[in-house]
């Protein structure tokens, strides 16, 4: 294999990236990225590693969520804090049902880019590019908008170093101690039967921290009550902005994608000769690797000796995205090749991709009752198959979106129309997203105590 650099991937196949008209621009935007620092640390990768290496054992689960794409006009301090506290509760929640860690990571700080089946768009016989992001172009359909600009690469990093200081305020400032689980609560949620359920669980939590104090163990003293560790994530779609903040580490010599902590290939960018594939394969972060119903299990066992050759446990995550009607036929062989092989993975569920529909009104939807069958099948064959259901990938909202129909808040094909807002795929919103993570718990503790059939 030819020796790596961070823009080797230049040499090789480059998929879904913009066609920018003024490449001195574009060259000109990456090196002043390149001068701007890290917005994530080695130590801070290193340590994600090192507990997604757990996970992959089976003593730990990964909890994935965050939006679709990250937006410059919903960029909101108050929607930050409401994603990262649902984030919290799901973990809580999870937590307390299977009795193991959960590594709470966000689709923030950094998801601004999203492929697109076609390049172009056609509206009122006008034809312009396709949407591809915040980072690249603008929704709005006109010439200006829609034309790829190198200088929202600037405004992204901006964007995901101010996330990235609030989320770690939350995270290390006493936000996130337990003993606030009241407060977490939103008004939406406490006012519906999820959020009795979720007041239930927190008064079981307040009263073993209770019995915890009595016994002399309190956040004063215990860290681990009064802060947690929140990792970012996203797509690494557009090299030129992973290359521009890749870096090497002062202390170890090994080379890191700065931009987020884990970045994961796409279902449409993972082949052999991909660009995205060939830059990944250098960096020492956490990859994940999508894996959507046309996944071949022999190119996939090629992937895996290009990206993780030494089979390092905690460097690749498989994000299965199947949908309800297809895992069935396809999880089982996969885990069967993979197992076969000796491959060591953290395997992680997107109920999401899988299961979009188009609603009554044209617009995009995932029925919850959807998402959740491909959420407990996932359980099931893994545990059938004698693996460890490690993780679920979301696309999710603290924000009270009507995107995706169903679950206990019941909201209908008319419903979508009241709050729909994502720029591009539809949010389980927060009580959908609390409700899955109940039931997800409850379904990932009948397996571990073996109680499924």
């Amino acid at each position: 294999m030819q020796s790596w650099q961070k823009n080797s991937w230049r040499k090789f196949v480059v998929k879904y990236a913009p066609d920018y008209p003024d490449g001195h621009e574009l060259s000109a935007v990456e090196k002043t990225l390149g001068a701007f620092p890290p917005l994530v640390f080695a130590g801070e990768v290193r340590s994600l590693k090192e507990t997604l290496a757990n996970v992959a054992e089976g003593q730990g689960f990964l909890l994935q969520g965050g939006d679709c794409a990250e937006s410059f006009s919903e960029f909101d301090a108050d929607a930050i804090r409401d994603t990262f506290r649902v984030i919290l509760q799901m973990a809580a929640i999870l937590t307390y049902g299977t009795k193991l860690p959960v590594i709470r990571m966000g689709r923030i700080a950094g998801q601004f880019a999203k492929p697109r089946s076609q390049s172009y768009e056609v509206k009122h016989d006008e034809k312009l590019p396709s949407y591809m992001g915040d980072i690249i172009n603008g929704i709005e359909f006109d010439s200006k908008n829609r034309t790829p600009d190198p200088t929202r690469m600037l405004k992204a990093y901006s964007q995901a170093a101010s996330t990235l200081n609030l989320l770690r305020a939350f995270a290390d400032g006493g936000y996130a101690n337990l003993k606030h689980v009241h407060s977490w609560n939103m008004g939406f949620v406490k006012s519906d039967p999820q959020g009795d359920r979720y007041r239930h669980l927190a008064d079981q939590i307040q009263e073993n921290l209770q019995f915890m104090e009595a016994m002399g163990i309190d956040s004063s003293n215990t860290p681990q009550l009064r802060k947690v560790d929140f990792y970012t994530s996203h797509e690494a779609l557009l090299l030129p902005f992973e290359e521009a903040l890749t870096r090497q580490d002062s202390t170890s010599g090994l080379t890191y994608d700065t931009s987020a902590h884990f970045v994961w290939i796409g279902d449409r960018t993972r082949f052999a000769d991909s660009a995205h594939v060939e830059f990944c394969r250098g960096i020492e972060n956490p990859i994940g690797i999508k894996c959507g119903p046309s996944i071949d299990p022999d190119e996939l066992i090629r992937l895996l000796d290009i990206l993780n050759p030494d089979d390092s446990a905690g460097r690749i995550t498989l994000i299965t995205r199947f949908g309800y009607e297809k895992i069935d036929s396809i999880l089982p062989r996969l885990i069967k090749r993979i197992e076969s092989e000796g491959r060591t993975v953290v395997w992680s569920c997107d109920p999401m991709h899988g299961n979009t529909i188009k609603s009554s009104r044209g617009l995009k939807t995932r029925p919850f009752e959807h998402v959740l069958t491909e959420v407990k099948h996932n359980i099931r064959i893994h545990h059938a198959e004698g693996t460890h259901a490690g993780g679920i990938h979301l696309e999710m909202t603290g924000q009270d979106v009507t995107e995706c129909t169903g679950g206990i808040a019941d909201i209908s094909d008319e419903d979508l129309t009241n709050r729909y807002r994502t720029h591009c795929d539809p949010r389980l919103n927060a009580t959908q997203a609390i409700e899955l993570a109940f039931l997800a718990s409850e379904e990932l503790s009948r397996s571990n105590n073996g109680d499924l059939w």
